[in-house]
């Protein structure tokens, strides 16, 4: 069957966000819950897509769904459509009155972000910002698809659409407690969870080192920072989420070959970015609102 030429009637702003949230979920009732409706007009607007369309979006698996095959397709444009039309709805206003939506891995939100977002709120106050926490494939891949404005994390990968406006230095090292052991690649390394950026750089710099410590992941760069603290072993972490407890003695460096390692943080935009997108790069950017933690705008490579 082929889609219906009411499909762009039938696609509604709303159609496509109660699609997205059944796709994200996995349920109806779950998605209903999450758009403050009932079940019953969760499963209209999606029935209403499926007709137009001439196909099934999707299908029963145990006591939840899935997308079918069409259901999955249909996701990756709907989530571009969203992520465009939110962006359009932020470039028609002045800079000064529009929203940025920013998407950062969780060292940056943690230690890199807050005060720069709190100086441009006094500074910009009728700029609406947002912040969503992913990991790094996770944000990359919403950044393409125009569901935030900033992205602030490493390297973009390349090919993913992205355009690098500003960079700052940034060093991974690896920290455990003073006198903890003469070799660190005897005692524990203490992982970020699955998908982190930094989890992937430590197990490949054991794989060059051809070393095996054992393992033990505790999820969160601060999760594993704490019991670093504690003597439980050592963990590769970004310089900035270890730098107090590095001043305070509380940690050291510890050195294996190949450390520590630079990875400069990237703020990364869309090949346009709206105005107030540009504002905030900007502040970013600007030593006498942010002095020492302020970015760079040199070098600008396509991600």
């Amino acid at each position: 069957m082929f889609a219906s030429p009411d499909l762009p009637a039938a696609a509604t702003w709303g159609r496509l966000r109660t699609f997205l949230a059944v796709y994200d979920t996995g349920s109806v009732r779950a998605a209903a819950q999450a758009l403050q409706v009932t079940p019953p007009a969760v499963s209209a607007a999606i029935t209403a897509l499926e007709i137009a369309l001439g196909t099934t979006l999707f299908g029963k698996s145990g006591r939840g769904i899935v997308a079918t095959d069409s259901g999955e397709i249909f996701a990756g444009y709907v989530r571009k459509l969203l992520g465009l039309l939110a962006e359009a709805a932020g470039a028609v206003h002045d800079a000064d009155r529009g929203r940025v939506r920013i998407g950062a891995v969780a060292t940056a939100s943690e230690y890199v972000l807050p005060a720069l977002m709190a100086t441009f709120a006094r500074a910009h106050p009728g700029v609406e910002l947002s912040l969503s926490v992913l990991t790094r494939g996770e944000l990359f891949a919403r950044a393409a698809d125009h569901v935030f404005d900033i992205a602030l994390a490493g390297r973009p990968p390349r090919g993913a659409g992205l355009v690098t406006a500003a960079r700052r230095a940034n060093r991974l090292v690896l920290v455990g407690r003073p006198g903890l052991v003469e070799d660190p690649l005897t005692t524990p390394w203490l992982l970020t969870g699955i998908g982190s950026g930094t989890r992937d750089t430590t197990l490949s710099l054991l794989s060059r080192l051809q070393a095996a410590p054992p393992l033990l992941t505790l999820g969160t760069s601060g999760a594993a920072v704490a019991a670093a603290r504690e003597g439980l072993g050592v963990t590769l972490v970004h310089e900035e989420a270890a730098r107090e407890h590095l001043a305070a003695g509380e940690l050291v460096a510890y050195d294996v070959p190949g450390t520590p390692l630079d990875r400069p943080w990237h703020v990364c935009t869309s090949q346009e970015p709206t105005s107030a997108t540009r504002l905030f790069v900007a502040h970013l950017c600007d030593p006498e609102q942010v002095g020492g933690a302020a970015f760079h705008t040199r070098s600008r490579p396509k991600g």
